[in-house]
C-alpha cells in the first residue's frame, strides 16, 4: 500500500536547522548530501512505514508515533512520524511531525503538536 507523505512545516524547519548546523561545522557539499539523503529517507516512507520502530514517545501520546533513523554516528537523526487518513481523498498519510538529533531529549506533547495540531491534548 502506498502512503502520501506530508511533512509538517516545523519538521521542515528542523531539517533546515540541521542542514545549516552541518554546513557550518562541515562543508556545504557534505551538508547538501546529508539533506538530499534525509529527503530520500523521508519519502521512502511512502512504501513501507511500518518497517520503522515505535518512537520512545509512542506510549505517552495516545496515537501511534514511529521513528525512522537516518544518518550515522554523530549525524544520526530521528524522523518522527505518525499516520492519518484523508477522508476527502481516501488516502492513507504518513505525517512527519519532527526531525530530531538522536541525542536530543524526547519530544514533549507540545513539540509533537507543533507538527500536527490535531494530536490529542
Amino acid at each position: 500500500m502506498a502512503y502520501r507523505v506530508d511533512i509538517a512545516p516545523i519538521a521542515l524547519q528542523d531539517a533546515e536547522d540541521a542542514y545549516l548546523w552541518l554546513k557550518f561545522y562541515s562543508t556545504t557539499e557534505a551538508a547538501g548530501e546529508w539533506y538530499e539523503g534525509l529527503l530520500a529517507a523521508i519519502f521512502s516512507l511512502e512504501n513501507s512505514p511500518l518497517r520503522c520502530s515505535y518512537a520512545p514517545e509512542n506510549k505517552e501520546f495516545g496515537r501511534e508515533v514511529r521513528q525512522l533513523l537516518y544518518g550515522k554516528r554523530s549525524r544520526q537523526y530521528r524522523i518522527v512520524f505518525g499516520f492519518l487518513f484523508d477522508d476527502e481523498t481516501g488516502e492513507d498519510i504518513v505525517r512527519v511531525y519532527r526531525i530530531r538529533h538522536i541525542r536530543q531529549r524526547r519530544l514533549r506533547l507540545e513539540e509533537l503538536q507543533e507538527g500536527d495540531p490535531a494530536l490529542p491534548q
